[in-house]
């Protein structure tokens, strides 16, 4: 399914506060903006601010309050890192971060676990056929995770 395209870092952190807003959550919002402050410009110089091609990169780490916790950095690069409840979901197109935020406030984010192997994975889907899974660390399940264990049916 073709997500509305979000160009930059700035349109990436509206829409998280438009989630915000709509689920009622508290939002802390902190801006890196220059090739020297960019947690993945190591290689730029010393006083080195824009990119090769003049342009300003710009990185946001967005936190939000409330159950469960989640943050999320967004990367200059089209992509961001999702945090939910410790489990971190890196490479997420930035243009899939709200429905991937309204898949968790909206109920349809789940855990599954499975015998063998045994394990849990945090799963998040999102509208059409995209599904994000990552595994949950034994002993890591959070109260949130445990009230959103769906088992398997069959």
């Amino acid at each position: 399914m073709r997500r509305p395209h979000l160009p930059s870092t700035e349109s990436v952190v509206t829409a998280i506060r438009g989630i915000a807003d709509e689920y009622g959550l508290e939002i802390e919002v902190t801006d890196d903006i220059g090739a020297d402050r960019t947690s993945r410009r190591t290689s730029a110089g010393v006083f080195t601010v824009v990119d090769p091609d003049g342009s300003l990169p710009h990185e946001a780490y967005v936190e939000l309050g409330g159950t469960p916790s989640v943050s999320v950095r967004v990367y200059p690069e089209d992509d961001a890192q999702i945090t939910v409840d410790g489990v971190g979901f890196d490479d997420v197109p930035r243009d899939d971060v709200p429905a991937f935020l309204r898949s968790v406030y909206g109920g349809i984010a789940h855990v599954r676990g499975r015998l063998l192997p045994p394990g849990w994975w945090l799963v998040v889907p999102l509208p059409g056929d995209e599904t994000y899974k990552e595994l949950v660390l034994l002993g890591a399940l959070t109260p949130w995770m445990s009230a959103h264990v769906r088992s398997r049916k069959g």
